[in-house]
């Protein structure tokens, strides 16, 4: 998730619930209603004969995970999966790249982001998930796998690697409009998951940790932390068996004073 493991300060809340004035007093600034950043629902795609019409799962034979040791090589095998099978899903939206501060650090798949690797970041796709990305103005095109979470910023879909930037013409812009093709996943897109609930980023530590003590008051049954990350710190919210549904509920729920809500597959 392009930042660290759940390790620091991971606590269960005490019972009560504090209402809005409590959020303000501890918070310390205005409140203004959040922004839920989730999924939006699939494009459906016109039929052919290779198509999957059903819940997207894992086609037959289909490579998924890249190989530990070079999780950004896109093989050739890739290739000719994408290139004699229909996309199971896709969606339209804003790309942009990321390298430095993330470069080096541990992603959401548990390997080291590599910003020359052929990789991408995505909120919501199961993490392995074969993409194929196609840049709307130009036409550049780039398969690849999701290998990490993000972004996290509002109106944007899809973190590109360095090297995927590049190859899809996104680095120099620094944002384009791309159109994502998912050819395989290693789980359902729709449903199932892990999921939770991302607020940030804070820039004030103290701002962090006083709205993860009222969290965890407030959702009892769930595990709030908070967490430092490149670009600030997160308080994370994690329903009782990260529940889907229930994330999204909360999601909505939310009226943070600083920063946005997202939800987020852990998986």
């Amino acid at each position: 998730m392009r930042s660290k493991p759940e390790t620091s300060r991971v606590r269960r809340g005490a019972a009560g619930l504090l209402g809005l004035g409590a959020l303000i007093l501890l918070a310390g600034c205005h409140h203004r209603p959040a922004t839920v950043y989730a999924p939006p629902p699939p494009v459906l795609l016109p039929a052919s004969p290779s198509s999957n019409t059903g819940a997207p799962g894992i086609a037959a034979n289909a490579p998924i995970a890249p190989s530990s040791m070079n999780p950004g090589v896109t093989s050739a095998a890739d290739l000719a999966f994408v290139a004699g099978h229909a996309p199971v899903w896709s969606e339209t939206g804003t790309a942009s790249w990321y390298g430095p501060p993330y470069n080096k650090r541990r992603g959401a798949n548990g390997q080291i982001y590599d910003q020359d690797a052929m990789t991408a970041a995505h909120r919501t796709l199961p993490l392995n998930s074969l993409i194929r990305v196609t840049n709307v103005r130009t036409g550049q095109q780039a398969v690849l796998h999701v290998t990490d979470r993000g972004p996290f910023v509002p109106g944007r879909v899809l973190d590109l690697s360095l090297a995927s930037a590049k190859a899809l013409g996104v680095y120099l812009p620094g944002l384009a409009t791309v159109r994502i093709d998912v050819f395989a996943v290693p789980a359902p897109i729709e449903s199932g998951g892990r999921w939770c609930v991302q607020i940030g980023a804070f820039k004030d530590e103290d701002a962090a940790e006083k709205l993860r003590t009222h969290l965890s008051r407030k959702y009892q049954t769930a595990n709030v932390i908070e967490f430092t990350g490149p670009t600030g710190h997160w308080v994370r919210i994690r329903p009782f068996r990260d529940n889907k549904e229930r994330a999204a509920e909360i999601a909505h729920e939310l009226k943070p004073s600083e920063g946005e809500a997202y939800l987020v597959r852990l998986d």
